[in-house]
C-alpha cells in the first residue's frame, strides 16, 4: 500500500536548502523528514503513522537523483492492522552497485479473501464483511543488488525470507462495539474456513509457513528521473527460486512501464504499465499467492486489487497461479513553483486500471454444497458462480503534491465497473505515483 499522506507543513520545514541555480533549487547533502502522518486505504481504513525519511542528495550534481534514502514507519489502522517497516536504498556504498534492503512486519486481523480465480467464485457484497476475512501476520525481509551492464541495462540479484501466520478471524474482536444486527455469528464460518475445511486450501499451508530463496532478474531503465518520470522505459523480468522453503515453489514476473511526454517540461505525460505474475508448475503455497514480486527499494505488493494494482477493486480480489494487471494514466502537472526553499509541483491524473487471473487454481474438489460441513454457511456464496473470468476494470482520478521530485503525496479515487469487485468509489491517500 502507499505509505502515508504527510502533514506537509511539518515535512517541508524539516527539509534543507543548499544551493540554487537558474531559478531551480539544486538540493545537496541531507534532508530530513520526521513527521506524524495520516493516510487512508479503502481496504484497511484510516492509517495513523510515525514516519522518518532521510534523503541524501550527495554533492547535488546528480539532482534529483539520490545517493541514499532511508524510510522508517510505524503504523496502526482503524480496521485493526499494524505495520512496522524499514527501507534503505544506497547507490554509493558498493562501487557500481545499488543496494536496497527492506524489512516489514504487519499484523492484519481481517485480511481479504474472496476465493480463487476471480469471477469464477461468487462474491456477495451484501454479505457481512467478516465472511471474506481471515487473520494474517507477516514478517518479510529482502536485500537486493542492482549492477549496471550497459547504460540502460542492469542485472538484479537478491535474497529474501518470509514467515506467515494465518488463521480464522477473532470473532470477539470483529464484533466488538457492533450493533446486534451487525454482529457476525460465531457459529458461521468464513470463506477461508470453508476452503480450509474442504481441502481447497492445503492443510499444510492453511496456517502459514516459512519461505526463503533467491531472486534474479534483468532491468532496463531509461527514465529521465525516478520519482516522477516524464519519459523513458522501466522494464523488469524476474524469477523467484524457493527450493528450500517448507513448500518449494518457483515464480516469475514481467513488468513493462513506459512514460511518454505529450507536452514537454513534465506538463503532460502518458504513463502505462503492464505486469504479469506467474507460477512455474501447477501449485504454489497459499500464503505467497497474494504477493507481487518487487525488486529494489519497495516491498512486495499485496495482491491484485487495491491501491497498488487496480484502484477500486477490492484488495486481493483477483487470486490465482498466474495474474496480470494493466494501468493507463494521464498525468498533468499544472503548477510548479518554489516555496519555503523547496521545488514544489502540483499535479492531477486520470487513470484506468485492469486486472485478471490468467491461470487459476484447481477448485474442482469444491463440494457442490458445504452445508454438510457448515450447516449455517450461506450456500449461494460458497458455490462457484459459473461466470468466466475476465478483466476487472476501474477508472478514476487523483491529485499529487511533488516536493523536490522525490517526496510525492498522492490522493486517488477509483470506481469499479462491476459490483462484484467493490461496492463503490474507493479512496486511497498515500505516497508516490503508482509506478
Amino acid at each position: 500500500m502507499k505509505k502515508a499522506i504527510l502533514i506537509v507543513v511539518t515535512a517541508l520545514l524539516c527539509l534543507e536548502l543548499h544551493a540554487q541555480q537558474d531559478g531551480e533549487i539544486i538540493k545537496s547533502g541531507l534532508s530530513y523528514g520526521p513527521f506524524p502522518a495520516l493516510a487512508y486505504d479503502a481496504d484497511k481504513g484510516l492509517q495513523i503513522s510515525g514516519v522518518l525519511m532521510i534523503f541524501d542528495f550527495g554533492t547535488g550534481e546528480n539532482y534529483p537523483a539520490l545517493d541514499s534514502k532511508l524510510y522508517s514507519e510505524v503504523s496502526i489502522f482503524t480496521k485493526g492492522s499494524k505495520r512496522i517497516q524499514l527501507r534503505y536504498d544506497n547507490s554509493t556504498l558498493i562501487p557500481g552497485v545499488r543496494w536496497c534492503t527492506n524489512f516489514r512486519t504487519s499484523v492484519d486481523k481481517a485480511f481479504n479473501f474472496y476465493g480463487f480465480n476471480g469471477y469464477e467464485m461468487n462474491f456477495d457484497p451484501s454479505q457481512l464483511n467478516p465472511f471474506y476475512r481471515y487473520s494474517h501476520s507477516e514478517y518479510l525481509f529482502k536485500s537486493d543488488f542492482i549492477g549496471r551492464l550497459t547504460r540502460h541495462l542492469s542485472w538484479e540479484a537478491g535474497i529474501y525470507a518470509s514467515y506467515y501466520e494465518l488463521g480464522s478471524i477473532d470473532y470477539t474482536s470483529i464484533n466488538k462495539g457492533k450493533a446486534a444486527s451487525q454482529v457476525f455469528p460465531e457459529d458461521m464460518p468464513t470463506l477461508y474456513d470453508a476452503y480450509k475445511k474442504s481441502g481447497i486450501i492445503n492443510s499444510a499451508q492453511a496456517d502459514g509457513g516459512f519461505s526463503s530463496g533467491l531472486r534474479l532478474g534483468l532491468l532496463h531503465d531509461s527514465r529521465d528521473k525516478e520519482g516522477a518520470p516524464s519519459r523513458g522505459i522501466w522494464a523488469e523480468a524476474h524469477v523467484l527460486l524457493a527450493p528450500f522453503s517448507e513448500t518449494p515453489f518457483y515464480r516469475y514476473s514481467f513488468t513493462w512501464r513506459h512514460y511518454l511526454p505529450l507536452v514537454p517540461d513534465d506538463v503532460l505525460t502518458l504513463a502505462y504499465r503492464l505486469n504479469y505474475e506467474g507460477t512455474f508448475g501447477s501449485s504454489a503455497p497459499f500464503y505467497v499467492l497474494p504477493y507481487i514480486t518487487i525488486m529494489g527499494e519497495k516491498t512486495d505488493l499485496e495482491g491484485m486489487g487495491g491501491c497498488d494494482t487496480a484502484r477500486g477493486v477490492l484488495r486481493a480480489r483477483v487470486l490465482g497461479l498466474d495474474m496480470g494487471c494493466a494501468t493507463a494514466e494521464l498525468r498533468w502537472r499544472f503548477a510548479s513553483f518554489a516555496l519555503w526553499n523547496q521545488n514544489i509541483a502540483l499535479g492531477a491524473n486520470l487513470f484506468s486500471d485492469a486486472t485478471r487471473v490468467f491461470r487459476g487454481l484447481d477448485i474442482s474438489s469444491l463440494p457442490s454444497t458445504l452445508h454438510e460441513v457448515f450447516p449455517d454457511a450461506p450456500e449461494d456464496v460458497l458455490l462457484r458462480s459459473g461466470s468466466a473470468e475476465r478483466l476487472h476494470l476501474t477508472a478514476g482520478a487523483g491529485l499529487r503534491l511533488i516536493v523536490n521530485e522525490n517526496l510525492i503525496v498522492s490522493a486517488d479515487c477509483g470506481v469499479p465497473f462491476n459490483k462484484q469487485d467493490g461496492t463503490g468509489p474507493a479512496l486511497y491517500l498515500g505516497l508516490d505515483y503508482l509506478f
